[in-house]
């Protein structure tokens, strides 16, 4: 039963591995190294998609310790551009970029959190009701070198998060983060400075 199971496990494994690889190739991600993915990848839009060296991703409940509620969702609208640094790793987040998210190296992103670039929709309530005049605000986002971000948290557009600095789990990140801090909390805020 065990060689069964270890079985159908590799065999899935196997056309994840497939499924993801041609995917890349598809949405013609550049990359220095090859991602480690485990699980599959969901990649959507037309923007410009990079990885660095030794990037990982967990897509899937099973692949983290704390499960996730989504699979690694990344979309890249025309034009905008995602930049995924060195020796980064992510576990079932979606990140949804209209404009620009930049990821530093050495981030570690928990799972389900999500970064979003943009509003979605316009804050104007006359203009939503119209899909023409439904212009959402977008602003980038840029998150340092070694960062740790919560499990669970939102980064919301415009926001910068510095080198080092952590953001808690369930965290909701609505302005700039300064390096060296923890903030958490809904709007997140201010915790304390990290020893350096």
């Amino acid at each position: 039963m065990v060689r069964l199971k270890k079985f159908i496990l590799s065999i899935f494994g196997f056309q994840n591995k497939i499924f993801n690889y041609l995917l890349i190739k598809y949405k013609k991600v550049s990359y220095e190294t090859y991602p480690i993915v485990n699980g599959r990848l969901f990649i959507r839009g037309n923007g410009k998609i990079i990885f660095g060296k030794n990037v990982k991703f967990n897509s899937s409940p099973s692949a983290n310790p704390i499960g996730g509620d989504t699979r690694m969702t990344i979309r890249a609208n025309k034009g905008a551009t995602l930049k995924i640094d060195d020796y980064c790793g992510i576990s079932n987040c979606a990140i949804i970029c209209h404009e620009s998210i930049t990821i530093g190296k050495h981030v570690k992103i928990g799972g389900s959190v999500k970064i979003y670039d943009t509003d979605f929709h316009s804050l104007n309530a006359e203009l939503r009701k119209n899909n023409i005049t439904d212009i959402p605000v977008t602003k980038p986002v840029i998150i340092g070198n070694s960062c740790f971000i919560g499990a669970f948290s939102i980064i919301l557009k415009g926001v910068s998060i510095g080198n080092n600095s952590i953001v808690g789990a369930g965290s909701v990140v609505t302005k700039s983060v300064p390096e060296n801090e923890i903030w958490a909390g809904n709007p997140a805020r201010f915790i304390k400075k990290l020893d350096t």
